[in-house]
């Protein structure tokens, strides 16, 4: 399969991908036996670009992003971030990776709850040994955060824990940030503010955005779009 462009033929073509995934593989073992889930995932995607990972429930796109996190391993293939290859780095060089190269959202917030506000958003930070206090207080103000900066997570409603676990994601300055159905929890209304916010947050960072979405309304709003089908990835 062709590796999948992320980008429009313009100066952005001259760039050189951030993030490469070649021929990744992952198979998991079921009662009825081995399930395979990848089978040759091949895509790129350039500093300050975003592409919209779509795809039916159960088609691979959790674990895709996964694996280019750092949280799994694949069976084959490799995922090079920035030009280190995932499938070399130890435990160690993977959550230091984690810590300071890469932003994650989840869709079930994971927020810390005996965390304010304000801790929760400086959180990853602050181990990745980067808190800036100038741009939390931005985050603060652009995620509209500044009212509720003493609460914690079981005092915010589900948009409002949403909104900092992107802050948090976004905290550090990654180089890529990746979303798994970061709205899949939230009102269309909601979803769309949440989406809006994060964008305009990528485009302030200039890090590269990842996201998996079962929305086609959403994944319109990025740059690009691709669609993980019985193992394989292709444009939509």
């Amino acid at each position: 399969m062709s590796e999948i462009a992320t980008t429009t033929p313009s100066a952005k073509s001259a760039r050189k991908p951030f993030l490469r995934v070649v021929g990744l593989k992952k198979t998991y073992a079921t009662p009825q036996g081995p399930l395979e889930i990848l089978k040759g995932v091949d895509l790129s995607l350039c500093a300050g670009a975003s592409l919209a990972l779509m795809g039916e429930s159960g088609s691979g796109k959790s674990t895709l992003l996964h694996l280019i996190g750092a949280l799994d391993r694949s069976d084959g293939g490799d995922i090079f971030l920035d030009g280190v290859a995932l499938a070399k780095l130890g435990d160690g060089a993977r959550a230091a990776l984690r810590r300071e190269t890469l932003g994650i959202v989840f869709q079930q917030f994971n927020l810390v709850p005996s965390l304010t506000v304000a801790d929760n958003l400086a959180f990853q930070a602050r181990i990745a040994g980067r808190f800036d206090p100038d741009w939390q207080d931005e985050l603060i103000r652009r995620l509209g955060l500044g009212a509720l900066v003493a609460r914690y997570p079981e005092q915010l409603s589900g948009g409002q824990q949403q909104r900092v676990a992107i802050g948090r994601a976004l905290a550090s300055r990654p180089r890529l940030l990746l979303a798994d159905e970061p709205t899949g929890n939230l009102d269309q209304a909601t979803g769309d503010a949440v989406l809006t916010l994060a964008l305009e947050l990528v485009a302030a960072t200039g890090c590269a955005f990842l996201m998996a979405t079962h929305s086609a309304r959403l994944a319109a709003r990025l740059e690009r779009r691709a669609l993980l089908s019985g193992g394989g990835l292709a444009l939509s």
